[in-house]
This record gives C-alpha cells, sequence and structure tokens, in this order.
C-alpha cells in the first residue's frame, strides 16, 4: 500500500533500527525451491501477495501493490524468476492490489482490498481468473466482484480462498488487532457482496493462507504471526509462528505440501523465506516451531519476535515498540 509520508518514515526508521540491531544476510536464489528464494524481476518492486501454484509445482504467484496495473507474475522458486505475466482484462483500473489466493479447480482470487484512505473507499474488489494451464506472458479475462463490509469500510491486506469450500474471506489490517470476515457462500457479479465479521484476529495483519487441506488458517503481521486451527470455520488459536524479520513483511503463503510457510516482503529484489509450518498442516508436515497455546501477543504483534533470534527478541520487542511510538506521535502531529 503507498502510505503517506508519515507511515513512509515509520516503515523507514523500523528498516533502519532492525538494520542496526541484527545483521541478518539477504539469501540468494539457491534452487532448493520451497526453501526460500530471491523474486530477481526488477519489476516486481512491491511484492504484497503470494500463492503457491497447484497446477505449476515450484511456481509461486505474486504481483505489486499499486500503481502497477493488472499484472500477476509467476516466479519460478529454483531460480527466482518471473516465467510468466498475466494481464488482466474485463476489470476496472486496480487501485490497492494486497493479496492473491487459489481456491478449488485452480481459480486464482485477486484482493483488491487495500485503502490507501484508511478505510473510507465505500466498496473495494476481488478479481477471479483461471491458472493458465501454460506458462507464458498472457492476457487473463478475469471477473470482478464488488465488495463491502456490513460494519462500514475499512483498511485490508489478506484475502485467503478456503481450498475446499471455495468461501473467500478477508481480514482487516488494524493496529490495535482486527477481525476475520466472512464473505456469501458464491460470490456474485450482479450487486454487492457484503462480507461480515465472524471472528477476532489480535494481530495486525498483512496477509494469511490457508494451509493446503484447509485445517490451518496461518496470519501474519510485521513482527509476529498466529496460527488458527480452522474447524468448519470455527476458529480456534493455535500459537504463534516463527515470522522471519524482514524489510517489510507483506505476504504470506503454505508450501504446496503444507509442511513450510513462505513469508515474503516488499522491496526490489525481495526475499521469500520458509519456515516449518505449524504440525498437522498435511500429511507431510514436521512439527512446528510455533510457541504454545498460552503464549499471548498483544493486538498489534508486535511481541511474536521469532525464537531464531535468541536473545535478539528482546531487541526487536523494543524496537517495534520505538516504531510503534514514532508512528503515533507523526499521526498526532
Amino acid at each position: 500500500m503507498r502510505r503517506p509520508f508519515a507511515s513512509r518514515a515509520g516503515t523507514l526508521l523500523a528498516a533502519t533500527l532492525l538494520a542496526g540491531a541484527f545483521a541478518v544476510p539477504a539469501s540468494a536464489a539457491d534452487g532448493k525451491g520451497d526453501e526460500g528464494f530471491t523474486i530477481e524481476d526488477p519489476r516486481i518492486t512491491e511484492s504484497s501477495g503470494l500463492a503457491a501454484s497447484r497446477r505449476h509445482p515450484g511456481i509461486y504467484w505474486t504481483h505489486n501493490d499499486s500503481d502497477d496495473g493488472p499484472y500477476l507474475y509467476a516466479v519460478d522458486s529454483a531460480t527466482g524468476r518471473t516465467v510468466a505475466r498475466l494481464t488482466l482484462t474485463g476489470i476496472g483500473t486496480p487501485r490497492d492490489v494486497e493479496a492473491i489466493s487459489i481456491g478449488p479447480d485452480n481459480q486464482i482470487y485477486v484482493g483488491d482490498i487495500g485503502d490507501n484512505l484508511g478505510g473510507n473507499w465505500p466498496y473495494v474488489w476481488i478479481y477471479r481468473l483461471p491458472e493458465p494451464k501454460t506458462l507464458e506472458d498472457a492476457t487473463v479475462r478475469a471477473t470482478q466482484y464488488v465488495v463491502t463490509y456490513s460494519d462500514g469500510a475499512r483498511d485490508a491486506e489478506s484475502l485467503v480462498v478456503h481450498p475446499k469450500t471455495g468461501r473467500v474471506y478477508i481480514i482487516d489490517k488494524n493496529e490495535d488487532g482486527g477481525h476475520l470476515y466472512e464473505g456469501p457462500a458464491t460470490l456474485s457479479t450482479s450487486g454487492k457482496n457484503v462480507f461480515k465479521p465472524v471472528a477476532a484476529v489480535d494481530l495486525w495483519a498483512t496477509d494469511a493462507a490457508f494451509s493446503p487441506d484447509g485445517t490451518r488458517l496461518a496470519v501474519r503481521g510485521y513482527f509476529g504471526g498466529i496460527s488458527y486451527d480452522w474447524n468448519d470455520g470455527a476458529v480456534k488459536r493455535e500459537g504463534r509462528l516463527d515470522v522471519p524479520l524482514q524489510r517489510q513483511g507483506e505476504s504470506l503463503s503454505y508450501s504446496p505440501d503444507g509442511s513450510k510457510l513462505m513469508y515474503g516482503s516488499e522491496g526490489a529484489g525481495s526475499d521469500v523465506v520458509a519456515e516449518d509450518a505449524p504440525a498437522g498442516s498435511s500429511s507431510k508436515s514436521p512439527a512446528g516451531k510455533g510457541s504454545s497455546e498460552g503464549s499471548s501477543s498483544d493486538a498489534s504483534g508486535s511481541s511474536a519476535a521469532t525464537g531464531n533470534v535468541g536473545l535478539g527478541a528482546l531487541a526487536v520487542a523494543a524496537v517495534a515498540a520505538a516504531l510503534f511510538g514514532f508512528r503515533r506521535l507523526l499521526r498526532r502531529g
């Protein structure tokens, strides 16, 4: 999302502080695919969504945030290179594309759900298109759906489609914690599709993803994440996720077999980092590294610094606190 100067300044401050607190080397594309990769395409500078292809193993779909156009990029995780760019037609001009998810029957859903006005647009859009059988640059006609919320306009960066039912969900982005919104059983091209809140999400959410078997929902923020058990739509918090430190963590996807969670970031040449997914995400999934159910996270998610950084967790918490305080001061100014 293109943010006003105050917000961009806060993000820059966070990046600077984090760089001083931790020397986190950027990983290069190493051919291990679902073990992580680097996005090499210079056209992809604001990767804001990530979705693992089911039709093409090793391919991840992504898109830029705003000011790019109606484009989707297919990135080969073995090399980090773009192997196809899709141009969407049949839709209006995208405003703030923030999320991508793949539902049943290899249907790609794109969430033009960000709100540069801070939650004042009367409606947002979802685009749906079939994932192409052949990976090559192409123009694809998409279906456009108009979306509103039952409790008023809001900003959001997380859209997920359940892999079994095809139902679409959105999580709004709120620094003090948001909600999971459920869409109609079937989206309609006539009229508005009203999304209703069904569960609280105690996180400043920037993306989310369903496990391939549909039994887990992972939600990430800038500094933390939460894993939820998904029992026919009944959401139960399981514990924290090991969210890596990134320049501006905006995207999340499960690997195709459900064994990994793939965390992406905005920025040119950005890394996609793989972490073990929570146990039970698939039959192949190893025991996850998430914290126990009893662990708690503050509403912004800043308390969920990962165990991988050891003693550095305290530094992350301090950096997060400084960032949030700085942003509040800027807003008040």
